[in-house]
This record gives structure tokens, sequence and C-alpha cells, in this order.
């Protein structure tokens, strides 16, 4: 819940887990799947480079606190 406070406003409403949304009180990754919280392309997953997706951020995010938040998460946290 932690990223989910940067992600916007109306979050709760729009990630129900369904309409390829996760649900907002769960985290979840998976290749070439849109109802993950985290979707990694299959091109990045075959070939072990390239970008991931983050499918929770509402389309009113501030995109510096997220991709700072996400940094920290993926970079510096054990």
């Amino acid at each position: 819940m932690e990223h989910i406070s940067v992600y916007g406003e109306g979050n709760e409403r729009r990630l129900t887990g369904h309409h390829e949304t996760a649900p907002i009180t769960k985290f979840s990754y998976g290749v070439a799947n849109r109802g993950a919280s985290i979707r990694i392309p299959r091109h990045t997953f075959e070939k072990q480079r390239g970008y991931i997706e983050d499918r929770r951020p509402a389309s009113n995010v501030d995109p510096y606190p997220a991709s700072a938040r996400l940094m920290q998460t993926i970079l510096l946290d054990p």
C-alpha cells in the first residue's frame, strides 16, 4: 500500500480486480499478464532486458514521486 499512496486519486474505485486490473490490496506480477500489478512483456522476459509496466497508477498520478518510490523499491530495498 506504500506505492498506492503516491499513485494518484481514485485507485480504490479503479483497482477492483476486474477489467484487467489487479485488486488494490494484492500485489502481483506476471509475464504478459494484463491482470497483474506489474506486467512483464513477453519479449522483455525472453531477452532478459527491456521494460516493465506498473499497471496501478491512475492517469492523474504525479510521475516523480511514483517513479521515485518504484526505483527505491527495486534498487534500494533489500
